[in-house]
C-alpha cells in the first residue's frame, strides 16, 4: 500500500529514513525553492522518477486549480511505513536502558489531524513508540503523515486489536500505565520523571474506555486555570509529553 504526500518536510522525512520506499515525484518545476528543492535534489540523489505536472488551464477568468498542493501541482508517492511488533515497540536498546523514555497509546482517536499532531509532537520530544487501536480509530492516511510533518518516519508505532493486552504487557516490561482522564482528581503535572511512563489518550468525544482505564496504574488530568475545561487533544498530549520528556 502507499500513500500520496503534499508536504515536503513529510517526503524529505521519508527519504531520510526509508528511501527506496519513495515511488516517485510530482512538481511543477524543477526549478521550485525551498523545501521543494530539496525534494527535487534527493528525487535526483536516489534516482527517484520525477514528473513534471502541467498547471490546469484557466478558464472564465479563474485561478487554476490547485490539484495536489499548497504550491502547485506538487506530490510524492511513497509506501506505507510498515508497523512494529508489540515486543519491539516496548524493548529498550541498551543505550537507552538508563535513561527514562515515554510511550503513548491512543484509544480511538478519529481524527486524522490530531493522530498527525501527536506523531509531530511525539517526534520532536522523543517519544519512544505509540500504540494505536485497530477498531474506530484514524486509519494512518496521507493526511496523517502531513500533518506530523515527518513526524511519523521517526516514531515507531503499531496497530493493536486489543489495548488492555497491549498495557499489561506495557507493564511487564516496567513502563508505568497513566491515563489521561478529566474525571480523574490527580493533576498530571504532579508526576515525577523518575520512570518509564505510558501515557494513553482516550478519544476525542468519550475518553478513555472503562477497561482501558482499569488497566492504567493511574489517572491524571490537565487541571484548568479558567472557565475554559477541556483542551484539544493533540494539545492535551503535547502537554502532557512535554512534562515527562
Amino acid at each position: 500500500m502507499s500513500v500520496t504526500l503534499q508536504n515536503p518536510h513529510s517526503i524529505i522525512a521519508a527519504f531520510d529514513r526509508r528511501p527506496n520506499d519513495v515511488l516517485d515525484l510530482r512538481v511543477a518545476s524543477t526549478a521550485a525553492k525551498g523545501a521543494w528543492h530539496d525534494v527535487i535534489q534527493l528525487a535526483e540523489q536516489y534516482r527517484v522518477s520525477v514528473c513534471i505536472e502541467k498547471p490546469a488551464k484557466q478558464s472564465h477568468g479563474k485561478s487554476p486549480e490547485r490539484k495536489f498542493g499548497r504550491q502547485g501541482n506538487q506530490l510524492a508517492t511513497i509506501r506505507e511505513k510498515p508497523q512494529e511488533s508489540l515486543q519491539s515497540l516496548f524493548s529498550l536498546p541498551k543505550q537507552a536502558q538508563k535513561s527514562f523514555g515515554v510511550w503513548l497509546a491512543l484509544d480511538r482517536l478519529q481524527d486524522p489531524h490530531n493522530v498527525g499532531a501527536i506523531f509531530r509532537t511525539a517526534a520532536f520530544f522523543g517519544v519512544r513508540g505509540i500504540v494505536l487501536t485497530k477498531n474506530q480509530s484514524a486509519p494512518m492516511t496521507n493526511i496523517v503523515y502531513d500533518v506530523a510533518s515527518g513526524g511519523v518516519e521517526y516514531v515507531p508505532f503499531v496497530f493493536v486489536s486489543n489495548l488492555s493486552q497491549a498495557l499489561i504487557n506495557a507493564k511487564q516490561r516496567k513502563l508505568w500505565v497513566v491515563g489521561s482522564s478529566e474525571h480523574a482528581e490527580n493533576n498530571f503535572l504532579d508526576l515525577k520523571k523518575d520512570r518509564h511512563w505510558l501515557i494513553v489518550i482516550g478519544n476525542e468525544e468519550s475518553g478513555l474506555r472503562r477497561l482501558t482505564l482499569e488497566n492504567c496504574d493511574e489517572a491524571c488530568r490537565l487541571n484548568s486555570q479558567s472557565e475554559i475545561g477541556s483542551l484539544n487533544v493533540s494539545v492535551a498530549a503535547a502537554i502532557m509529553i512535554s512534562h515527562l520528556s
